[in-house]
């Protein structure tokens, strides 16, 4: 009896416990967490494309949705001159009051374009310039159309200019509005009044420059109008002098010019 307690009191042992020691075990779930960081970086790599191309989508929409949206609201704005009297005929043709009026517009200019309209068109001007507070939003305006007018005259922008301002080493875009010649004692300085925006189109700053200090670029008075409006967005990327282009439309090399 004694024999079979002693027996029964060893522990059983096996080869392959490595001194009774538990063998080693892989950390749990480590499988799943690499597929959950793989399904976490394909997510975000796919909310940052989709970012990306909506907002690509709104860039580009949203110039043409500005366009058409002006354009709707100009076209109406002409239509309703002449569509309520094609109204009051029984009517109805959704454009024809606007093509009225650009016809309207096109006989005004012949008309104004005459002796007759010209004096009219003068003693109007006359009238409206003695009229207070409207008097300066004639001014203003008539000042922005003769600027993009075909027929330049003496209130009209020249040319686009690029001067030195406000430092050497700096540019600023600018319109040539006159010439004028300061006489010295040596000799008699041209000079030009160049007309720098600073807010908008028409509050801004008048420089008299040399004219040998500015660069005429080769751009025209609607170009630089809209660099100026669009606070340089529409500016190309490449701008060359009026020189620069004469000279190699002629052939001849820029190094030869003194």
């Amino acid at each position: 009896m004694a024999e079979e307690k002693e027996s029964t009191s060893i522990p059983l042992s096996h080869p392959d416990d490595n001194g009774g020691e538990d063998p080693p075990k892989s950390p749990p779930h480590s499988k799943s967490s690499s597929n959950s960081s793989t399904r976490e970086a394909c997510c975000f790599v796919l909310q940052s494309w989709v970012s990306k191309k909506f907002i690509t989508g709104c860039v580009v929409l949203f110039p043409i949705a500005v366009t058409f949206f002006i354009t709707w609201w100009l076209m109406q704005f002409v239509d309703g001159f002449f569509s309520p009297l094609y109204a009051h005929l029984g009517v109805d043709i959704f454009g024809l009051g606007f093509v009225t009026s650009l016809v309207f517009v096109f006989f005004v200019g012949v008309f104004v374009s005459s002796w007759i309209g010209s004096t009219i068109f003068w003693l109007g001007e006359w009238f409206i310039k003695r009229m207070p507070f409207v008097k300066h939003l004639y001014s203003a305006s008539k000042q922005i159309s003769a600027a993009i007018s075909p027929d330049q005259n003496t209130t009209a922008f020249k040319e686009v200019a690029i001067i030195h301002h406000p430092r050497v080493g700096e540019y600023a875009f600018g319109f040539i509005t006159s010439t004028v010649i300061l006489q010295r004692d040596n000799e008699d300085e041209e000079l030009c009044s160049v007309f720098v925006p600073t807010n908008h189109l028409y509050i801004g700053d008048i420089f008299l420059v040399n004219s040998k200090d500015i660069i005429r670029p080769n751009l025209s008075i609607r170009e630089g109008i809209e660099i100026i409006v669009s606070g340089g967005m529409t500016m190309p990327q490449m701008i060359s002098p009026v020189e620069r282009v004469v000279h190699q439309n002629e052939g001849i090399p820029l190094n030869r010019m003194v």
